[in-house]
């Protein structure tokens, strides 16, 4: 008969907390201790910013878990406010010390679970351990937060860093009234997204008051007749640092176990480490990029929580596998949503993959005709010349997730976008349109891979290029790049002879459904028409 393990989890919160339920239920015989450091084992710290700025107003609804209700219900020892302070790998112990107390002991594991999640970047820089100065990572953080807003009767801010948690913080804290400054190194906001996809973004967060400063990086915080000062600049009554996160591997190299090349914990698809008595999960680790093909870090609560899944199913002796991330994540903000699944272009160079072909579009998220209709950005990615779907990018006031979800669906099964062009999706006039916007995606990727629409792209087209704008005169009279020849599409076929034939025609439009029609014209009269994708609209996010 087999024996039931001891195991021990260092952290709760998503990987570590979903590790210890998920094993009670496969095995009622295991003796389960997980300690935490912090107060709560397991709260939802996505909802911080929005607990700072009064939208969840009361902060036990950020707590999903206690102690007491994992005894009661798993019988499962939580130890909260006890630091695992050393791994002893050859004797099979932790040494643990009580927070409280200052009492310190040994306990011993047949299997050890890293779960210690992410600590935020603080630079050496003067300045950030001033009062005033905070990061977003726990409750205390934003019950400190809170305090000092009350205290200081504050009215300005600084955010440091223009990621997730930096723009989700600027956005509370103008909700509170106060008026904001995002400083952020970059010349763009959200890094990790592609540049043009960011444009919509930051003119409707400057649209909300909020002071966008880009390649603007944070050099320093000085106190100043009771203000702070930001980069000798910018006097504020609070900094709040955004400069995102690094995975806790400080127990683990002390053990020894192996780091990967991007600084986090080494991992095989069980969750071992180099020790295989030893696993990890969550931010701490490098997890496998399925689109890419490359290790990368991602400090997303949904891998911790399935890795923590994976973790209880190898303890238990099940045969699991972590499949891998393709980087599924949103960002609402002023109910703008900003979302992304699989590769984006940067991710895609990084890996050295160079095969793609890429798609913009600027549908309404339903039929125009029923109100309420709102653009979408979409900007998809694929592989040449199977039209294998690498990833999408999604900015829009509505329905932005529901486009990712679709598509990171299909990536993760292996979809193309011969796929999209195929999908059978939800239409009334109020939630779509008989075809809808990834429909459309696929339709014009297809396109492309069939020969029948040749792309162009305005951030790389050649010198000289040749510039036909088939828009009515009064769009080209509001604004159009230097150089273009204006022949509106209805009277394409009657002016042929104004165009060259020795050399490409790249044409465009507004969205890019008018230069579509055009270029099939224009290829069957033998010319070299090319698309430019998303027209006019791209236009203005690429400048």
């Amino acid at each position: 008969m087999k024996t039931s393990p001891k195991v021990i989890i260092v952290g709760g919160v998503a990987g570590g907390a979903s590790c210890a339920a998920r094993l009670r239920r496969l095995d009622e015989h295991a003796s389960i201790t997980v300690y935490d450091r912090g107060p709560f084992v397991s709260f939802a710290n996505c909802g911080l910013p929005y607990h700072v700025g009064g939208v969840i107003p009361e902060e036990a609804s950020l707590l999903l878990a206690s102690p007491q209700l994992f005894h009661s219900r798993f019988r499962i020892g939580v130890k909260v406010h006890h630091e695992v302070s050393a791994i002893h790998r050859e004797a099979k112990t932790v040494m643990v010390k009580n927070l409280l107390t200052g009492e310190q002991f040994e306990d011993a594991y047949d299997v050890l679970v890293l779960s210690p999640g992410a600590t935020p970047i603080r630079p050496e820089l003067p300045g950030l351990d001033l009062p005033g100065v905070f990061s977003v990572r726990s409750i205390p953080d934003t019950r400190e937060i809170r305090g000092w807003i009350t205290q200081k009767s504050a009215k300005h801010a600084v955010v440091a860093g223009g990621g997730f948690i930096g723009l989700e913080m600027a956005e509370n804290l103008r909700h509170l009234g106060l008026e904001v400054v995002v400083v952020e190194a970059g010349p763009q906001l959200m890094p990790a997204m592609d540049t043009e996809m960011t444009a919509p973004l930051k003119k409707h967060l400057q649209k909300h008051g909020i002071d966008i400063r880009l390649n603007t990086p944070l050099t320093g915080i000085a106190a100043k007749n009771g203000q702070l000062v930001v980069n000798d600049a910018i006097e504020t009554d609070l900094v709040i640092l955004g400069l995102g996160v690094r995975p806790e591997t400080t127990l683990a190299k002390a053990a020894g176990l192996t780091l990967g090349q991007r600084g986090g914990i080494s991992v095989d698809a069980q969750m071992r480490t180099s020790d295989p008595a030893i696993l990890a999960i969550g931010d701490a680790v490098e997890v496998h990029d399925v689109v890419t093909d490359t290790e990368i870090l991602l400090a997303l609560a949904g891998p911790a929580s399935r890795q923590g899944r994976i973790a209880a199913d190898v303890i238990a002796g099940r045969d699991s596998a972590f499949r891998g991330v393709q980087g599924t994540a949103i960002c609402g903000l002023f109910d703008l949503a900003v979302a992304q699944t699989g590769a984006t272009e940067k991710s895609l160079r990084r890996a050295g993959i160079t095969d793609y072909e890429k798609v913009y579009l600027h549908p309404k998220h339903h039929v125009a005709y029923y109100p309420g209709a709102q653009t979408l950005h979409l900007k998809v990615l694929f592989a040449k010349p199977d039209g294998r779907l690498l990833g999408l990018q999604a900015v829009g006031m509505a329905d932005a997730a529901r486009k990712v979800d679709v598509v990171s669906a299909l990536i993760q099964k292996g979809g193309t976008v011969f796929d999209l062009e195929e999908l059978e999706l939800c239409y009334a006039p109020q939630f779509g349109g008989a075809k809808d916007a990834l429909n459309y995606a696929g339709f014009i990727a297809a396109n492309h891979l069939r020969g029948d629409l040749p792309l162009s792209h305005w951030n790389a087209l050649p010198e000289g290029t040749f510039l036909l704008d088939v828009r009515d005169e009064d769009e080209f009279a509001e604004g159009h790049p230097d150089g273009a020849v204006l022949i509106p599409l209805p009277q394409l076929r009657d002016r042929l002879s104004e165009l060259p034939k020795d050399r490409p025609l790249h044409v465009y439009c507004g969205v890019g459904q008018r230069a579509y029609y055009a270029v099939r014209l224009l290829q069957q009269h033998g010319f070299d028409a090319r698309d430019i994708s998303g027209g006019m609209i791209t236009a203005g996010m690429v400048e």
